[in-house]
């Protein structure tokens, strides 16, 4: 078991800022198409496990709104969606993203450019995906 450490955008839209999380891994992946498979799995599974019942009467607490307010979103948590989600669909929607530039993937600072290309994942190394947004309108 190998802990990297994915830097990903705050879940509040309001503020611009990048969380660090530990993500475990259960071998170093030898390809950058393995690093993705096992990234989205991972978070397949954690969503999955998710609580989707929705308690009799949920409230929250003015800790719970100062919380969720400085992440720039307050609410009760509540899944609408209780079938979960497809971990091979899941890897498929993945990998054809990063195939078609929709977001880059760099370790330690590095790109990795092609899903094929040889990884040495360590303990400790600093991953990052950045998604690119697309925008759209006319220049006028």
């Amino acid at each position: 078991m190998l802990n990297v450490f994915i830097t990903v955008k705050s879940l509040g839209k309001k503020k611009n800022h990048l969380d660090r999380l530990a993500w475990p891994l259960a071998e170093s992946p030898p390809t950058l198409r393995a690093l993705i498979e096992a990234v989205v799995i991972l978070g397949v599974q954690s969503f999955n496990k998710r609580e989707t019942a929705v308690p009799l009467v949920s409230c929250l607490t003015q800790t719970d709104i100062m919380r969720q307010g400085n992440g720039g979103k307050v609410g009760f948590g509540t899944l609408y969606n209780e079938q979960g989600n497809g971990e091979e669909e899941a890897v498929s929607t993945a990998l054809l993203a990063f195939e078609d530039g929709l977001y880059r993937v760099f370790i330690n600072g590095i790109e990795a450019e092609q899903l094929d290309m040889p990884l040495a994942i360590c303990d400790g190394d600093e991953l990052a995906f950045i998604r690119f947004t697309m925008l759209s309108g006319g220049l006028r």
